[in-house]
């Protein structure tokens, strides 16, 4: 029977003030009844505007479908015909922005809650089947993959279904990408990443660990080796700095290096062997999502104040609302239009205060966003004992610099043409280290591109 109902079925959350200190995940899925009653305001439109805002193309209304019926297995085969990491993008992709923002049950009230029916169908099979993929009977042929985030994993999922030996390079000692050192536990637990890791080697696919490419091995060597192309899905973790007075001190890091130690490096359990600073006042410079994850975390970690510091105002924060919204409840404290000008010192040699000025905005940059200006004689005190700066990433340059031929655009990102081939033969590349930072779904979507355009490559 058909949900008439303006509004999704809520999510089941943590108590804000018991989540605002611990690492469990904070939303806690729906239930078989409510994903059955939120699958039944989907009018299962003939024309699915839905599908087309989803960068893998997802058969929405398909697995939504099965769902009403509650098939959910026959549900999943049906999500994972066309998205390989259903948890995750479930998880942390920007539906609200893409596929919902097309449902026209959004005209008159809130579209159907796409990414929680997504993450339900996911969760419910790997808590209740869990099967393992077969694996395809190989080519003979050999693709190498650089990095082990949403794009890389994505590209070698699509790959080893083609038959292709397919062996994945990770810098870090984990797999995962920006899924295990970026994004914390309580927003996306990294058993989901292992699980579909697993999944993957299931399928015929070798993970190295430990493998820097262009350090350990160079893309040359790769070829040298006997792989016929490479993918780089390297991402983009080159931190980005205001270059104030003050940003050598200690008890400024970065969003990349606080999290990381935060959630690849577990520095919240108190077995691990993971030092890192315990804050009773953080400031977060930044206003996107890596913000309110170190912001988050740093509440977590035992801060009794924790402030995101943002230039422009809240309307103009590229976070997610959800997260935003979130990160209130958690006792976050959000100080926009104020931008850091100075990092003062203590006697100790260590992070006392952050010296602010204050904003208003004034006309429209070239990006089309009002641009910030100073306000004369505004300059404020925060007084805090750790900033972290997050501020964007950039890819990091070293396969640049040991890969001949292969070009970047002014901001260090590899140039690919509409293949997601580079300007090296053989050479492809999606995700962050082609568009800088952006979302997961966004990488997936680029991996899957890459992958087709790989194998029709090498089958010329």
């Amino acid at each position: 029977m058909a949900n008439m109902s303006k509004i999704k079925v809520p999510m089941p959350e943590q108590d804000p003030k018991v989540r605002a200190r611990n690492f469990k995940e904070v939303t806690l899925g729906y239930t078989e009844e409510m994903a059955v009653e939120e699958a039944n305001r989907c009018l299962g439109c003939k024309n699915p505007l839905c599908v087309q805002g989803c960068p893998v193309n997802v058969r929405i209304p398909e697995f939504i479908k099965k769902i009403q019926e509650r098939d959910f297995q026959t549900a999943y085969e049906i999500l994972t015909s066309t998205n390989a990491l259903p948890a995750l993008s479930g998880r942390v992709c920007p539906q609200e922005t893409q596929c919902e923002s097309k449902c026209v049950r959004g005209v008159k009230g809130e579209p159907v809650a796409i990414g929680r029916l997504e993450r339900f169908v996911a969760d419910w099979y790997r808590e209740n089947v869990n099967a393992m993929p077969e694996k395809v009977a190989s080519n003979g042929t050999k693709v190498a993959v650089v990095g082990s985030g949403p794009a890389g994993l994505t590209a070698a999922s699509d790959l080893a279904k083609l038959g292709y030996e397919v062996t994945v390079f990770e810098a870090l000692h984990t797999a995962g990408g920006v899924l295990v050192y970026g994004i914390p536990e309580f927003r996306l637990p990294k058993a989901i990443v292992a699980n579909e890791v697993k999944k993957l080697e299931a399928q015929g696919v070798e993970v190295m660990t430990n493998m820097v490419i262009g350090r350990v091995l160079t893309i040359d060597e790769l070829f040298e080796m006997g792989y016929k192309a490479v993918f780089v899905g390297s991402g983009a973790g080159l931190p980005m700095f205001m270059n104030i007075p003050g940003e050598a001190l200690k008890g400024v890091m970065s969003a990349n290096e606080y999290l990381t130690r935060t959630n690849l490096m577990k520095a919240y359990d108190e077995k691990a062997d993971t030092p890192i600073i315990q804050s009773k006042a953080v400031a977060v410079v930044g206003g996107g999502n890596v913000a309110m994850d170190a912001a988050r975390c740093a509440m977590r970690l035992g801060a009794e104040h924790v402030y995101v510091v943002y230039r422009r105002g809240e309307a103009e924060m590229p976070a997610r609302a959800e997260e935003k919204h979130h990160a209130k409840e958690e006792g976050i404290e959000f100080k926009t239009l104020c931008n850091p000008v100075e990092i003062v010192a203590g006697e100790d040699g260590r992070v006392c205060g952050m010296k602010c000025i204050r904003m208003e905005l004034g006309e429209p940059d070239a990006s089309g966003r009002r641009r910030p200006i100073e306000v004369p004689g505004s300059e404020f005190m925060l007084e805090v004992d750790t900033v972290v700066m997050s501020l964007g990433t950039s890819p990091n340059p070293l396969i640049r610099s040991t890969t001949p031929g292969l070009e970047t655009n002014r901001k260090g990102c590899l140039i690919v043409n509409e293949n997601e081939m580079t300007t090296r033969e053989g050479v492809f590349a999606g995700g962050d280290a082609v568009t800088g930072a952006a979302t997961v779904i966004l990488a997936m979507g680029a991996g899957k591109k890459a992958a087709a355009a790989i194998h029709k490559f090498l089958n010329q």
